[in-house]
Order: structure tokens, then sequence, then C-alpha cells
């Protein structure tokens, strides 16, 4: 299975990139959009100058246990530059949801509670609603941490989006908003603790 087949058949269709997608940001875009591929995992990040921005990370269930996912997480903070990634709700029916927020609550992740993130799919032309969470060695505001989320989505999810899928996400102003005052609980509260 190549690396593309690893990300799709692991995440949903609503939140995948085309592989045309991707293989034209890691093309044109490759002094931002990079691959970090193993036998045992899939890394798909973006490095601007002030964060990172993890677009999919796939460890094996296979391997899952022996710290690979940690030590792709410690390289990407060896940077020391925030680190923002996009995850779905909590989903009782599907435990990995819950094993992946284990994971980024153990590698040290914040809920940003004040961002609401919610972008129509076009691939099932659904709403998609998504949390931010994000890791700072300077413990940026989630002000910052949204003004870094836009940018992103401009230069990497809407990265020739018509041109690729003959039709345009919506704009920035539409997916994210920021509210200090949003009804939101903290994910990580939703999690059963580990027996």
């Amino acid at each position: 299975m190549n690396w593309y087949e690893k990300l799709n058949e692991y995440f949903p269709v609503e939140e995948m990139k085309s592989k045309e997608h991707m293989e034209m940001l890691l093309k044109e875009k490759g002094d931002v959009y990079y691959k970090d591929e193993g036998p045992y995992h899939v890394l798909m990040f973006a490095e601007f100058d002030k964060f990172l921005f993890i677009d999919y990370l796939w460890v094996s269930a296979k391997s899952r246990g022996q710290g690979i996912g940690h030590k792709l997480i410690e390289k990407l903070k060896e940077k020391n530059k925030p680190i923002i990634l996009e995850v779905e709700p909590v989903d009782y029916d599907d435990s990995d949801t819950e094993k992946r927020l284990h994971f980024y609550q153990r590698e040290g992740f914040t809920h940003a509670q004040s961002i609401g993130y919610n972008r129509r799919s076009l691939a099932t032309n659904e709403e998609t609603p998504m949390e931010i969470l994000y890791w700072s060695p300077d413990n940026e505001s989630e002000e910052m941490i949204y003004e870094k989320m836009k940018k992103m989505y401009e230069d990497i999810h809407t990265y020739k989006d018509e041109e690729i899928y003959g039709k345009a996400y919506q704009p920035v102003e539409e997916v994210l908003s920021y509210d200090e005052d949003r009804e939101s609980d903290n994910i990580f509260n939703g999690i059963k603790e580990k027996a």
C-alpha cells in the first residue's frame, strides 16, 4: 500500500484531500508542505515561519505502542514552534477518536476552545465540524493560534481547490471563527480515563 492509500483507508472521506491535491502541495509548495514516511507511519505536515500544521498523522495499528507517534511529535517539537492540528469530535462508536485524543493529551496538546471550525466537505457536501488542538513552546494565546489556522487554511487546504476539485472550499471567514465565549467543553474532558 502506498502512503496515500494508508491515509485514505484510515481517515474519513470528508477529511481527506485528493491525492492530486497532496502531490501538488508536495511539488509546488515543497518549501512548506512535507511528507515524512516510514514502513509504519505517514506524517504530512506544513512548516511555516512561525508554526507547524499536522495535516495527517498515521501510525500502523500493528506498530502502535512502540513510540513511533511520540518520536514524530518530538521531532516537530524540536523546531520550537507552535504545532496545530485538527481532530474530529469524540465519536463513542469509534474507539480510534478516543485513542487519538489520549495520544495528543499525553503529548501536551491543548484544546483551542475559542476556535470554531466547520468546513463543508467537497467529497460529501456535508458540514464537517472539527476541533483545533495545539502545542506551544511559549504559551501562545488561542487568538494567535486562530490567526495561524487562517493562514494554513488559505495556503494549504484551499490551495488550487477549484482547479483540482472543480469547485472551491468556503472562504476562511465562513469556516473559522474566534470567540472567547464560545460554548465548547474541553475535548479532553470527554475522554474516559485509561484504566
